[in-house]
């Protein structure tokens, strides 16, 4: 008994390890997490199973309570229980999913796989271990992505000792040569550092303060200058009419975020304005849960928050090139990368509003996650946030 209770023991404190280090947001890292399929796979309850699931994902998650608490500017108990209740989803999968049947684990564990990378459950699939793919295998694409899936399968199956060995082999290959991605030729992400008050603070000195940073970037040869989640605050037509007049006489064009409200809520969007105009680019598909998307509030009649749009626009026109875009959350789940990556697109613009991450690795996350997914892809990457 003692020698099964230091078992659990051992297990538990190693899957919380295996999510602080591979979600510590450092990309080359990203790989540990690779040993989450292990310890599910060496279980040997489904109690074990859901309690080493458990400590990854909690473990991974860290940040949340206390970014939670920034963004109510509240005590840490509603970012504890909200925590928590994340986590029930990928706990529930893989523990009713874990099996002692050694022939039928691999695809046990990849229907997990699978179920938390596309909603309704992947809508919190945040840690999802073969975001590792484009630390392994950079520029492979979806050959690298189905190397990654077979990865995955060899993980929970008797002979993981080799596969182990034979993935970080190509780890170490990849960490040798690594190189972050590439920005695109006349592209410019801008990172601000004004916290909370971007997106809240919309007056005239500070759209002016943006067309300053903007003009400074187009100065130095940019034509598309990216800026980060709500940096327009609400896009209105005197917004649109300020930016337009700002750049008549040049062929810059500026992509921001923004967000436009209706009866219905308001959507969290990117806007893309030059000297002819200024228009809706991108929708965000899937704002943050709780505190951005909340339809359960359409039973009372209220309204619902930010909109999801789930499956729209994986890729968006930007002057002669294609470019998939993810706002914030979407940085972190599986599916918005994926769905644009069957298009094809020339390149990934990532932005966000950071600001609420303060004392957390939330942001460097993001950032490693999206770096792992255009090296999996080859895609160049332009990225803008603000802290």
């Amino acid at each position: 008994m003692c020698r099964e209770y230091l078992r659990l023991s051992l297990l538990i404190v190693a899957s919380i390890a295996i999510g602080v280090v591979g979600w510590s947001g450092h990309v080359l890292l990203l790989p540990v997490a690779l040993g989450c399929p292990v310890l599910w796979s060496i279980a040997r309850t489904r109690l074990v199973a859901a309690l080493v699931s458990a400590g990854y994902f909690l473990a991974a998650a860290r940040g949340l309570p206390q970014g939670v608490a920034n963004f109510y500017s509240s005590d840490i108990w509603p970012g504890l229980l909200l925590w928590l209740g994340a986590s029930m989803s990928f706990v529930a999968v893989h523990a009713v999913l874990w099996t002692k049947n050694a022939g039928t684990r691999p695809f046990r564990y990849l229907l997990a796989a699978v179920i938390m990378a596309i909603p309704p459950f992947g809508i919190t699939g945040w840690a999802h271990p073969v975001t590792a793919a484009g630390v392994l295998f950079p520029g492979w694409g979806w050959w690298g992505l189905a190397l990654m899936t077979a990865g995955l399968a060899g993980l929970v199956t008797r002979i993981w000792p080799a596969v182990a060995i034979a993935l970080t082999g190509f780890w170490l290959w990849s960490a040798a040569v690594w190189t972050g991605p590439k920005l695109p030729e006349a592209w410019r992400g801008v990172d601000l550092e004004l916290g909370v008050s971007l997106g809240r603070e919309a007056g005239l000195q500070r759209q002016r303060d943006m067309i300053a940073t903007v003009r400074g970037a187009t100065g130095d040869g940019a034509l598309y200058v990216v800026l980060p989640e709500s940096a327009l605050g609400f896009w209105t037509p005197t917004v649109e009419r300020l930016w337009t007049d700002v750049l008549r006489d040049g062929d810059a064009s500026v992509i921001a975020g923004a967000a436009v409200i209706d009866a219905g809520g308001y959507d969290n969007v990117l806007v893309a304005i030059d000297r002819k105009g200024g228009h809706i680019l991108y929708p965000e598909r899937m704002p943050v849960p709780g505190s951005m998307w909340q339809p359960w509030r359409s039973v009372f009649g209220e309204r619902v928050g930010a909109k999801a749009d789930f499956f729209a626009n994986p890729v968006v026109s930007v002057g002669a090139s294609r470019a998939a875009a993810l706002i914030c959350y979407e940085q972190l789940i599986v599916w918005p990368i994926l769905q644009s990556m069957l298009h094809d697109p020339d390149l990934v613009v990532a932005v966000g509003n950071g600001w609420w991450t303060e004392g957390t690795s939330i942001v460097a996350i993001q950032r490693a996650a999206t770096a792992a997914w255009v090296k999996l892809f080859a895609k160049p990457l332009v990225i803008a946030f603000n802290t």
